[in-house]
């Protein structure tokens, strides 16, 4: 389940204009404008944020703040536990259940979003 946000770092871009401002503020969000003319500073966040669009939010239509938060919980889980990175020399950071053997037995697959998302990987023997 996805925490409720504290913080907003964004650009200085022309959609955070003053109108939106008291919108962040009444929902108790502290906003944090990244530096001005410094586009690469947050090109991790954008990288995942594009590859969460990509995945699974333009694949899917949204009934509200619920079903957005079950998308994104659907998608996060697995990012962060169910997919090689490459940072890590494309290992698992966190493997649920590491068996002795992965080179043997039947390979499952698990789905999420009725299919949307696949995890392949090995059935523990």
């Amino acid at each position: 389940m996805l925490q409720p946000c504290q913080y907003l770092i964004h650009a200085r871009d022309t959609k955070y204009c003053d109108a939106f401002k008291p919108i962040l503020n009444n929902a108790g969000v502290n906003r944090v404008p990244l530096p001005p003319r410094s586009p690469w500073v947050n090109s991790g966040a954008e990288h995942r944020v594009k590859a969460g669009k990509d995945a699974a939010l333009s694949r899917v239509i949204l009934f509200g703040e619920s079903s957005l938060r079950h998308v994104l919980g659907e998608y996060v889980e697995p990012y962060h536990k169910e997919r090689c990175h490459q940072g890590l020399g494309h290992v698992m950071p966190f493997l649920s259940s590491p068996s002795a053997n992965d080179r043997e037995g039947p390979i499952e697959c698990r789905e999420r979003l009725g299919g949307l998302l696949k995890y392949y990987h090995r059935k523990a023997a």
